[in-house]
């Protein structure tokens, strides 16, 4: 936890330094996330996480900005070739990338983003626990719907996000909604 505290800062410090330079601004997404991953335990189909996302965007020029973005996925899957016994999964995801932002309307802007870190899944089968660390990659994009001046709805956000873990790769999808405060 502190060496994540300590990445956040240090994505947050260079942040305000870029808005000293150029002026620009910065938002902080808050919301839920809903993550299908990859079953690659008995290839069988796919998986339904739920959680939550928090992103740190800061703008170096008026349409392109740095994004910190930390999730945390959670869930019981019961898997067919556990025998029916339940499975628990705990996945963070640290990632960090540049994101394109730009207005549709008046009300609505798109954007897009390319982020890259790692993932730690730690998942408990029949008492035992297991943990691994992975590459992890997010590409996708979304919408916002402005409520008002500081404020938007992110109707949805939809990411690609790649990871590896045991050695085997997984073609997850996320998609995430909550709140968008712009400073």
């Amino acid at each position: 936890m502190r060496k994540l505290s300590a990445i956040f800062a240090l994505v947050f410090i260079f942040c305000v330094g870029a808005f000293a330079q150029d002026h620009s601004k910065a938002e902080v997404f808050g919301g839920y996330q809903l993550t299908s991953i990859d079953d690659s335990i008995d290839g069988n189909g796919r998986v339904a996480l739920n959680g939550w996302d928090a992103a740190l965007t800061g703008y170096i020029k008026p349409h392109l900005g740095i994004t910190a973005d930390i999730s945390g996925a959670y869930g019981n899957p019961n898997f067919n070739s556990t025998g029916g016994l339940d499975v628990s999964f705990k996945n963070h995801y640290f990632l960090f990338g540049p994101t394109y932002r730009t207005s549709a309307t008046d009300r609505a802007s798109v954007f897009a983003h390319a982020l890259f870190g790692a993932a730690h899944s730690n998942g408990n089968f029949a008492g035992f626990t297991s943990t691994d660390n992975s590459f992890a990659m997010a590409l996708g994009g979304g919408l916002d719907l402005k409520a008002n001046r500081n404020v938007s709805f992110r109707v949805g956000q939809l990411d690609y996000l790649y990871t590896r873990f045991t050695g085997v790769k997984q073609n997850n999808f996320r998609y995430s909604a909550g709140l968008v405060f712009h400073f």
